[in-house]
């Protein structure tokens, strides 16, 4: 890649993008998992003191259920902090949430060929090195990228009864992991290539589970940046207690 384009590259200012409507059933708990205490703060917090605390963020925009705007726990999060902006651009599905609050970043301004880094509000173990880390090489070369990491694990493909409640599935065989990575977050891209991306798989009702899938079903083949197995989404009570046990940890 010939120099010019990196330094273009370079210019372009960074921002954050956090969905948070979604109601995290899986968990259970009277509020949505993000906004549930973990470790004596609501989780949503880790993020957005990571990103905060990232000097190449220049804003932060977090995708709020129209619903839940009211909620008081906003004003705790932030202390006012004018970079960190809640809309009510939450969506049904977490694409649309994204959808939305990329639309809302082009409508307040953000030039369209600025990064944005979309991110987990439940993968709490985020950190500014991370972050700055996926910036470094995304802006190096001028091409959209995500954490990720290389799956350690057997993977087994398991039979049709995985389908049938009350049977207990059978492995039928071995798949290489060879090429194999864990998508993580954040994912970085080019807020209006994303923007639109997103909005084509939508119209075609893709299967579209991340922001890297969008852009590679609109022909890119974003960046592997290694992560940490840290940076782990928080779904299930098993992996709160497991979080919980970190942040603990790495507060002492």
């Amino acid at each position: 890649m010939d120099s010019g384009i990196q330094s273009s590259s370079s210019l372009r200012q960074c921002h954050a993008l956090l969905p948070t409507a979604g109601t995290g059933s899986r968990l259970g708990g009277l509020l949505p998992k993000q906004f549930q205490e973990l470790a004596g703060k609501p989780m949503l917090a880790y993020a957005l003191e990571a990103f905060i605390n990232t000097p190449k963020i220049e804003s932060i925009w977090v995708g709020v259920s129209p619903s839940f705007m009211d909620n008081p726990i906003f004003s705790t999060l932030t202390n006012n902090l004018s970079c960190v902006k809640f809309i009510a651009s939450g969506g049904p599905t977490r694409q649309e949430t994204v959808r939305n609050t990329l639309a809302a970043m082009l409508k307040a301004g953000i030039p369209e060929d600025d990064w944005v880094l979309v991110h987990d509000a439940a993968r709490p173990g985020i950190s500014p090195a991370l972050i700055q880390k996926l910036i470094g090489v995304v802006t190096q070369s001028g091409e959209g990228g995500l954490l990720a990491m290389p799956l350690a694990d057997t993977l087994k493909m398991a039979d049709s009864n995985l389908a049938i409640a009350g049977n207990t599935p059978r492995a039928l065989k071995t798949i290489s992991r060879v090429h194999l990575w864990q998508a993580q977050t954040p994912q970085m891209f080019n807020l209006k290539r994303l923007h639109d991306a997103i909005e084509e798989g939508i119209r075609l009702e893709a299967d579209i589970t991340d922001e890297a899938s969008a852009m590679e079903l609109a022909g890119s083949s974003p960046l592997l940046v290694e992560g940490a197995t840290s940076n782990f989404k928080v779904t299930h009570p098993a992996d709160w207690q497991l979080m919980q046990t970190l942040l603990q940890a790495s507060a002492q």
